[in-house]
């Protein structure tokens, strides 16, 4: 039997165990799937090292940067990222790093976009923020980031304004805020100049409608939750392990 897991900090909630726990027995897969909550990076790297048996992982927060020093390969589209949400064990042990995040973002995303969506705001600057930024560059759309503690470049969100917003009409949350159980959190965007043009995207699945997409909606905003995104991540992951 296959082996498959998860790697993260505090995962309890993971929708990646759920799905292919669900894939395997629908497509009569011998195969399982096992989440390994790693509390610090001297576990992650004992679990690297210890279970050799795990044929692929999935990587998620907070890891999805910190784990390529531990890998002996990166994919193309990893090592431009320069983040890591998929794992494959190679035929001689190796294991060899991939980013399906972009993936699932871009065919997530395709269906609503339009030549209005020029320009974007990334809210977050994480692992995930990365894979976001890199889709949409092989999309041609000028991004911005957006953080808490703006660095050059960066756009702290005391500064985003009419003249901003009116030109930036993709934003995409990539920080974890409104995730269960903090459902009340959002980013604090000056939501009231937002407008039937936006379209508000959340990598956020649980709940499947954050804050931030309900306060895009009440102003007329197209929204998009991250559940779509993380299915196709998953099917890409599977094809990789496959």
């Amino acid at each position: 039997m296959d082996k498959f897991g998860l790697i993260g900090k505090n995962i309890d909630y993971s929708f990646s165990r759920t799905y292919f726990t669900e894939k395997f027995k629908k497509e009569q897969i011998d195969a399982h799937y096992v989440n390994f909550d790693c509390k610090t990076i001297e576990e992650l790297k004992a679990l690297l090292t210890n279970q050799s048996d795990v044929k692929g992982y999935n990587v998620t927060i907070p890891y999805k940067v910190e784990i390529i020093p531990l890998l002996d390969d990166l994919n193309k589209h990893a090592q431009s990222i320069g983040a890591v949400n998929t794992i494959k064990r190679l035929s001689d042990g190796r294991l060899k790093g991939y980013n399906t995040d972009y993936v699932g973002f871009q065919k997530s995303l395709e269906p609503y976009l339009t030549k209005m969506h020029e320009k974007a705001l990334i809210l977050g600057t994480g692992g995930a923020s990365k894979a976001i930024a890199y889709a949409l560059e092989l999309k041609d759309i000028d991004y911005t980031f957006v953080s808490r503690n703006p660095s050059k470049d960066q756009l702290g969100y005391s500064a985003l304004n009419a003249a901003i917003l009116s030109k930036h009409l993709l934003i995409i949350n990539c920080s974890p805020l409104g995730t269960y159980p903090h459902v009340e959190q959002a980013p604090a965007l000056p939501y009231r100049l937002l407008t039937k043009e936006h379209l508000l995207f959340d990598l956020v699945y649980n709940p499947a409608k954050t804050r931030f997409l309900k306060n895009g909606e009440e102003h007329g905003a197209t929204i998009i939750n991250g559940q779509g995104m993380l299915e196709f991540q998953a099917e890409a992951a599977w094809k990789i392990w496959n």
